[in-house]
């Protein structure tokens, strides 16, 4: 018997131990676009689903971006019916809000959501891989976004409908992907957007990591997604502490919210930006900048009687003793 490819082994140990968790006659949904990574786990995903007492299916979604895209979602499709999975194909009408590379990621997420709840599906497989992770790093350092974008993709999100996005080749570097496909006889589609420098991620992604490589050693792409994932760790007790804290400071007020400036200003500076940041979004469904936030905590660490700070679709006040977040 021949040995197993390194490579098909790799992948399919991933696979294996993030499906384990999942209860017997659950079905997980694989996004598939045909690439090498989600190939890959396609077939990783068709060969273990079964011993796990799982159903298997996967979702091509075709954006119509690009000249032949019917063709390629087909090819994948005919692929992953040959893998043993049961295939689906979508076709979506892009907008451009965002850019066509958001838009058409937006639209993905909402056809793959839609599809996992028509299928009964307990959790939809993404086919990211640790060089994805070490770009998004890369990217969120690039904007200055703080620790939330630094800590990348999470290995296993759960929305509020208890879908549960997995990531399970976080740990698995791209070109094992390519190298499993190889050796399983997987006809693999090339992207060309993942080859045009108009797109940031494409830039860091052949310009940027190797010279990164080239001048501070190997082992950069790791580096990034180790500390992507201790930042997440950090997030999670952060997390954990605001919400232990936030019942005892926050009441409702009058078309909004308030927070107790003597515990905001008790509060060290990260545990209190967080709190801020948390409220407004919480009650207003917005997100602020980091200046925005240090205006408001200002509003409790450093008052001199400035009046209301204009926010996204509300506004903070300092109002005796608390921070009044009003609707706008």
């Amino acid at each position: 018997m021949p040995s197993l490819s390194p490579a098909i082994a790799e992948i399919r140990l991933a696979v294996r131990t993030a499906l384990a968790d999942l209860p017997a006659g659950s079905t997980v949904v694989v996004a598939l676009s045909g690439g090498a990574d989600s190939l890959a786990l396609a077939a990783a995903t068709a060969f273990e689903a079964p011993k796990l007492g799982l159903q298997a299916g996967s979702l091509t979604v075709d954006h119509g971006l690009q000249d032949g895209s019917d063709a390629v979602a087909a090819r994948a499709a005919r692929t992953a019916a040959a893998l043993g999975l049961d295939a689906l194909i979508v076709r979506v009408e892009v907008g451009e809000d965002g850019g066509p590379e958001a838009a058409a990621r937006d639209a993905r997420y909402r056809v793959l959501k839609d599809a996992a709840a028509d299928a009964g599906a307990s959790a939809v497989l993404l086919g990211h891989t640790l060089d994805d992770q070490a770009e998004t790093v890369l990217l969120g350092l690039a904007r200055g976004s703080g620790a939330a974008s630094l800590q990348g993709m999470a290995p296993v999100r759960e929305d509020d409908d208890g879908l549960r996005w997995v990531r399970p080749l976080l740990a698995v570097r791209r070109e094992t992907t390519r190298a499993c496909c190889t050796a399983s006889d997987l006809e693999v589609w090339d992207d060309p957007h993942n080859a045009d420098q108009r797109f940031a991620r494409v830039r860091v992604r052949d310009r940027v990591l190797p010279v990164l490589e080239a001048e501070l050693g190997p082992g950069i792409a790791e580096a990034l997604a180790r500390t992507a994932e201790q930042l997440r760790e950090d997030a999670e007790a952060f997390d954990e502490m605001i919400h232990e804290t936030i019942e005892d400071i926050v009441e409702h007020a009058e078309a909004g919210i308030s927070v107790s400036v003597a515990a905001l200003a008790a509060n060290p500076a990260a545990l209190r930006n967080r709190i801020i940041r948390l409220v407004v979004d919480s009650e207003f469904g917005v997100s602020l900048t980091r200046l925005q936030t240090l205006e408001v905590a200002r509003l409790a660490t450093d008052w001199a009687g400035q009046g209301p700070i204009d926010l996204p679709s509300c506004s903070a006040a300092r109002v005796g003793g608390r921070i009044v977040f009003t609707a706008r």
